[in-house]
């Protein structure tokens, strides 16, 4: 009786739930969820490019989600047998600010990487956490976190995970570069507690070292590449010292100027990590950049000379940060300059393969 009677109380109060429940009713897993099923709201660019926004790529423990924005080719472009290549997007704003749908002064930059989609790649345009939220390494092991899910999801999205090539400015330029020259650096790899995680759930793929982060290639526009000169640089280009207190670069490293430890600065700049082995890389700037001085970028460049690293180096004559010229026309012309010769590259470095082939090389060990 007593078991009867907890059965026929277990069948009212259900009743009583689904009353105050929509039908049908929400449907429950076993254990936790862990996808995002947020109705996807994707766009069709003019050129039939495909975008995706907003994808999760990983969540990094404690902080928000993090996402990144998918533009695939037209079905109208003809996939190669191994797939098509990818290009990692990095938006600027000293690690403080941006995202990826902005940059400089092009009016619609989602439309410029749907563009370059449109030539045959597979473009992620990665949001990473800002110098507010995390302090470096962090920034850089969400590039490789980006990378690492990117390869994961290859099938599922067309991607030869033999080709893929980072792309930044200013900050972003940093963190490109930064991607490009530090392949299978442990301190730089994504991590995840690993006593931690939620129940039911399987351990984070990302964060696994089975998943290359190297890439094959990068492309740096104005962008930082030794911590150790920058503010030196500064005062010797524009005669006036770098204030230490607001500065983007310690703001990003969590000290100021002499109280960051030579090992921190060390870690955080490119030219640290270069090396022979490194993949081709180009490099833009303006030779009137008030922002970062454009030092920086002759001193990578020199760093690569000297590893002999395949590279090249484009300086534009009177153009400011994020190639802004003394006049319209100019500051025009300098942007499209970089971006035709930013594609060029890209193309001769992970061009499209012809369909049934694939070029590019292995993925670096």
């Amino acid at each position: 009786m007593i078991r009867t009677a907890f059965i026929v109380i277990a069948v009212s109060v259900s009743a009583h739930i689904a009353a105050q429940l929509p039908s049908p009713l929400p449907e429950v897993a076993a254990a936790v969820v862990t996808a995002d099923h947020y109705p996807a709201h994707d766009v069709t660019f003019a050129n039939g490019v495909r975008s995706m926004p907003a994808i999760i790529y990983w969540e990094p423990l404690g902080y928000r989600p993090l996402t990144l924005d998918l533009y695939l080719p037209p079905r109208s472009v003809e996939r190669p047998a191994a797939g098509f290549p990818v290009v990692i997007f990095i938006h600027g704003g000293g690690w403080m600010v941006g995202d990826g749908h902005r940059n400089g002064p092009f009016v619609d930059f989602p439309a410029v990487l749907a563009s370059l989609s449109a030539k045959g790649y597979v473009v992620a345009s990665i949001e990473y956490r800002l110098s507010a939220e995390a302090k470096f390494p962090a920034q850089a092991q969400d590039v490789k976190a980006a990378i690492r899910w990117l390869r994961l999801n290859a099938t599922k999205y067309g991607i030869d995970a033999a080709r893929a090539l980072t792309w930044g400015v200013s900050a972003g330029g940093h963190l490109a570069a930064l991607a490009a020259v530090s392949c299978n650096v442990p301190a730089l790899e994504p991590a995840q507690p690993v006593t931690w995680r939620i129940p039911g759930t399987k351990p984070d793929p990302i964060t696994s070292t089975d998943v290359s982060d190297c890439v094959q290639g990068g492309v740096a526009w104005y962008g930082v590449f030794d911590m150790a000169t920058i503010a030196d640089q500064a005062r010797q280009e524009r005669a006036m010292p770098r204030d230490f207190r607001v500065a983007p670069e310690w703001q990003l490293l969590g000290c100021f100027a002499s109280e960051c430890t030579p090992a921190l600065i060390a870690a955080a700049s490119v030219v640290t990590y270069v090396d022979r082995d490194d993949p081709p890389m180009l490099l833009m700037v303006g030779t009137e950049d008030t922002t970062v001085p454009h030092q920086q970028t002759l001193e990578m460049a020199a760093t690569l000379e000297s590893a002999g690293v395949k590279h090249e180096l484009i300086e534009l004559p009177g153009i400011n940060h994020s190639f802004i010229g003394k006049t319209p026309e100019a500051t025009r012309d300098a942007n499209l300059k970089a971006l035709a010769a930013t594609f060029a590259f890209i193309d001769r470095t992970i061009g499209a393969a012809r369909p049934g082939t694939s070029s590019g090389g292995s993925v670096r060990p």
